[in-house]
């Protein structure tokens, strides 16, 4: 497994390297042969207003899907024990769901590749090519939920067409399908 620790903005020390390292390293550790990389970034927000202003920011690529986590704390080792947790929860959630699922003969869900969410200016700093296999519905929920979005653009199984699915503010799912 690859284990990529970064900083944004701000360089990162050796201490904070090896307990990010040890942290995501044992929640990594649950998806055994499913895990392909992690990424972590850390990084402190500019405002200085903000109390919560250390960030870290998890992304763990494993054979089909993309999981997130992103989590705020006033230090960064607060901030990495956070996000491992939420991370945790996740990586239990994806192995229960889909690995476990996967292994009783059901089909692999196609991978998907997150969007980066930048603070300032509101401009295109990213794109980034995604190839997709057709899905289900079902599927598409739960890989919106990995990644931690609010939308989801997949091609659907049953029409081949192009949807959009996304959370609504009651909590439940809306879905656009293309024509």
């Amino acid at each position: 497994m690859q284990m990529i620790v970064k900083g944004r903005r701000m360089d990162v020390t050796p201490a904070i390297r090896e307990y990010a390292e040890e942290k995501i390293g044992r929640v990594t550790h649950i998806l055994n042969s499913q895990l392909m990389s992690a990424e972590v970034e850390l990084y402190r927000e500019r405002n200085r207003s903000i109390e919560k202003g250390q960030v870290a920011e998890v992304t763990v690529y494993t054979k089909g899907h993309v999981i997130r986590a992103k989590e705020s704390a006033s230090d960064m080792f607060a901030a990495i024990d956070l996000v491992a947790e939420k991370l945790e929860s996740q990586v239990r959630k994806y192995k229960n769901k889909v690995v476990d699922r996967h292994t009783r003969g059901a089909p692999a869900p196609a991978p998907a590749v997150p969007v980066s969410e930048e603070e300032e200016p509101p401009a295109i700093v990213k794109t980034k090519t995604v190839s997709s296999k057709p899905m289900s519905t079902e599927e598409a929920i739960l890989q919106m939920e990995l990644l931690g979005h609010d939308f989801f653009v997949f091609r659907a199984e049953d029409t081949e067409g192009m949807s959009v699915l996304y959370r609504r503010n009651d909590g439940d799912y809306g879905l656009i399908t293309s024509a």
